[in-house]
C-alpha cells in the first residue's frame, strides 16, 4: 500500500513539474532497479504492466514502468518525441527515485531509446537488456518487404501494395508505417501456436484495467520524423561501443518474430555473446507474453 501511494505521489509530482509523465513502480525499492522502456513511437507500457511487471518484481527486482512524454498515459501536446526528450525523462526518473544505476529493459523501439541513452550515459546503466528490440532499422524494413515479395511472388495485387511502400522515402513516417502495417497484416508479430498460458495472459490483459488505458497517439510517429534526425539508424556501432565501455548487454528475441532476418539475429548474438543471448521457441515480438516463463527465467538468471 505504501509503494502504491508513493507511486501516485511521483505521478502527480511529474505532472506538477509540467512533464506529464505517467510512471508506476513495482516491488521493493531496495532491490535492483529495472526500468522498462516500451515500443513506439505511439506505444505505451500497458501490456507489460498488465502481464509482467509485478511478476518480474516478485523475482526480486524493483521495476519502474512509464510512458514516454506524449505517448500513452503521458499526455503532452507539446511533446517533441525526440531521443533527447526521452533522455530528459529518463534522467528525471533517475533523479526522482535517487537512482545511481539501473538496468534498462528496452522492448522494440524502446531498445533504440535504451541503447542511445546508454551510449550517452553509460555511468547510469548497470546492464542493457534488448527484448525484441530494434537495432538495424533499414535491414528490418528490407527484410519485411523481401519476405512478402517472396510470399506473394505471383500475386500481382499484393506485389503492387508492396511496391508502393517500397518506393516511399525511406526516411519517412509513411515508409515505416507501410512496412509495419504489411508486417502486421501478415502475422509477423504473432506467435504461430499460442499456448494456454499466453492465451490467458492476453485475455486477462484485455479484460483488465490496463487495457482500458491502452492509449495510442497516432501523431507521435509523424512528429518524431519531423523532429528527430536519427530516424532510420543502425545501433550496432553504439552497442559495440557500450560493450567496450564495460556495460553488459543481453539480447532476448523470439524465433518467430517476423521483422528480423536470421542475419540480423546472428549479428546481435555476435555483439552480446552466446551466454548473453536467448532465442525463444514459439515466440514472436511480445515475448514477455508469448513465452513469459522463459522470459522471466532468463532475466533472473542474467541479472540476479
Amino acid at each position: 500500500m505504501k509503494s502504491f501511494f508513493l507511486s501516485l505521489f511521483f505521478i502527480f509530482s511529474f505532472f506538477a513539474n509540467g512533464q506529464n509523465l505517467y510512471i508506476k513502480t513495482y516491488g521493493n525499492e531496495k532491490n535492483k532497479t529495472i526500468i522498462f522502456i516500451h515500443g513506439g513511437p505511439s506505444g505505451n507500457a500497458t501490456l507489460f504492466e498488465g502481464t509482467t511487471a509485478q511478476k518480474l518484481a516478485d523475482l526480486g527486482f524493483y521495476v519502474i514502468a512509464y510512458d514516454r512524454r506524449g505517448e500513452g498515459r503521458s499526455s503532452d501536446p507539446n511533446a517533441k518525441f525526440t531521443y533527447e526528450e526521452a533522455f530528459q525523462d529518463l534522467n528525471s526518473i533517475y533523479a526522482t527515485y535517487h537512482l545511481k544505476k539501473a538496468i534498462l529493459l528496452g522492448h522494440s523501439f524502446g531498445g533504440l531509446v535504451a541503447t542511445l541513452y546508454t551510449d550517452k550515459y553509460p555511468q547510469n546503466v548497470s546492464a542493457l537488456v534488448l527484448a525484441g528490440a530494434l537495432f538495424s532499422q533499414q535491414e528490418t524494413y528490407d527484410h519485411i518487404l523481401n519476405a512478402l515479395k517472396k510470399k506473394y511472388n505471383s500475386n500481382s495485387e499484393q506485389l503492387k501494395k508492396i511496391s508502393i511502400v517500397e518506393n516511399l522515402d525511406k526516411n519517412s513516417a509513411e515508409y515505416r508505417k507501410g512496412c509495419y502495417e504489411l508486417a502486421g497484416e501478415n502475422g509477423f508479430f504473432k506467435m504461430p501456436n499460442p499456448t494456454p498460458e499466453s492465451k490467458k495472459l492476453y485475455a486477462d490483459y484485455e479484460a483488465g484495467d490496463f487495457y482500458k488505458t491502452n492509449i495510442r497517439n497516432k501523431n507521435a510517429p509523424l512528429v518524431f520524423y519531423q523532429n528527430e534526425k536519427q530516424n532510420n539508424i543502425d545501433s550496432r556501432p553504439y552497442l559495440k561501443k557500450i560493450k567496450s565501455a564495460g556495460v553488459p548487454i543481453y539480447g532476448i528475441y523470439g524465433k518467430d518474430d517476423g521483422i528480423f532476418s536470421s542475419a540480423q539475429i546472428n549479428s546481435m548474438k555476435a555483439i552480446t555473446g552466446e551466454k548473453h543471448f536467448a532465442f525463444l521457441d514459439n515466440c514472436s515480438h511480445y515475448l514477455f507474453v508469448d513465452q513469459q516463463a522463459a522470459f522471466l527465467s532468463k532475466l533472473k538468471y542474467w541479472l540476479k
